[in-house]
């Protein structure tokens, strides 16, 4: 993969390196591995998420995540493969909350009263994934489905009320920035 600063291989990240394909995470998986996991396993494991939608923030739960820093944004604002295969995790991440995209938008999915029942109450871990997941979409070129992920979140908080704390909302909305 070549960048405007040359070949990325050499001097990669280990995130741009994990998104490639080319190398595993701390774990020894890689990503195309976790991408196919069931969802048993997804809600199971725990260490997998850091590295699917990396933040610039050392994460707590953690610490042998990667974080991103302004190289590894710049490659993936330079090559759409990297974007690409966030994309395939994003999309993964939506079948397990029971969500798929559409053209325009994010929607329910026919399982979505199954999924929801494992994520859809306040206080569930899953909300703080849902926070990593939109920040890391809006800093890695995929702003947009971030945004349309939000609008679907919004519109479950207001046709679910009380599965959804108001606390979680304002975390999601402030992941993705100002509109």
């Amino acid at each position: 993969m070549a960048s405007r600063h040359g070949t990325i291989g050499l001097v990669a990240s280990r995130l741009v390196e994990f998104y490639s394909g080319r190398a595993p995470d701390h774990a020894g998986r890689l990503i195309r591995q976790i991408q196919q996991w069931p969802d048993e396993e997804l809600e199971a494991v725990h260490d997998f998420i850091q590295w699917l939608f990396p933040l610039p923030e050392p994460s707590p739960v953690n610490p042998l995540a990667p974080v991103l820093d302004r190289e590894t944004i710049e490659a993936f604002a330079a090559h759409a493969e990297l974007r690409r295969s966030l994309r395939v995790s994003f999309l993964r991440m939506l079948r397990f909350y029971g969500l798929e995209m559409r053209s325009e938008s994010v929607e329910r999915a026919a399982n979505f009263p199954e999924r929801a029942a494992n994520w859809l109450h306040p206080g569930n871990h899953n909300h703080l994934r849902i926070t990593r997941i939109l920040k890391s979409l809006a800093l890695l070129g995929l702003a947009e489905e971030a945004r349309k992920f939000l609008e679907c979140l919004e519109t479950i908080t207001a046709e679910e009320p009380g599965k959804i704390s108001a606390v979680s909302l304002r975390f999601w909305r402030a992941a993705i920035g100002p509109a």
